[in-house]
């Protein structure tokens, strides 16, 4: 027998949804679990582990919102969110509470597939390119890119996998300014057709984290208006 790609929780209440995209799935290698409502989404997700999960807004029971939120509370497990609906504010909300990505209903399943392909690649970078990973150190800020873990202050960050990609990104040139859209490119990949608010969503977040954490100026990510944003250099004794 095969060995699985990874663990995939399907929450959504269209049942025609989750056979086609359990299907995709399964032919791609992936193992899958399905719910049909918030409360089932968040006893599979305690229950399984999985890798990534792929989380419908339109909810019966608790919405997609509240459980993304109760997620993110325990664990940083990539999360795609879907939404019926086209509206930026639907997105901005998701991407605040933590969500790594969204994608449009009705959509190609071939296209989820891909976004989840990418998601986890991205989640794991050193295992994808079969290269060693990389140990950044900026002051108090430590990025451990084979752990996949940010340390501020000494303290852990409960980082999204676009959080991480974008604050290394940053890192790996102090005092430079990076626009939104070569931070899009970092975070989520050249091929990736979101918008560039995104990133400010992101590093709202970010910044959010690296308070809570301790973080002064040594280690804050700083806007320039018009162009994009920078972190800043640490200062040398």
């Amino acid at each position: 027998m095969a060995m699985s790609k990874g663990k995939i929780l399907l929450v959504d209440d269209e049942k025609k949804i989750l056979s086609l995209v359990r299907a995709y799935l399964e032919r791609e290698g992936y193992q899958v679990i399905e719910a049909t409502d918030g409360q089932q989404g968040l006893e599979a997700f305690r229950r399984e582990s999985p890798d990534l999960i792929v989380l419908d807004l339109m909810l019966p029971k608790i919405d997609g919102l509240e459980v993304c939120r109760e997620i993110r509370r325990t664990s940083s497990v990539p999360i795609i969110m879907l939404t019926a609906r086209d509206e930026d504010i639907d997105k901005l909300v998701g991407l605040e509470l933590g969500a790594d990505d969204y994608i449009t209903k009705p959509f190609s399943p071939r296209e989820l597939v891909a976004r989840i392909r990418a998601v986890l690649r991205r989640s794991h970078p050193a295992e994808a390119a079969g290269t060693p990973a990389a140990r950044l150190t900026l002051g108090e800020l430590v990025m451990d890119e084979g752990r996949f873990e940010a340390t501020c202050h000494g303290q852990l960050l409960a980082l999204t996998p676009a959080e991480f990609r974008i604050l290394a990104a940053l890192a790996r040139v102090p005092g430079r300014v990076l626009s939104r859209g070569q931070l899009l490119d970092s975070a989520l990949g050249e091929s990736y057709e979101g918008y560039e608010r995104t990133i400010d969503v992101h590093i709202k977040n970010l910044r959010h984290k690296m308070a809570a954490a301790g973080a002064g100026e040594g280690c804050g990510i700083l806007t320039v208006y018009g162009i994009g944003y920078k972190i800043k250099e640490p200062d040398h004794a």
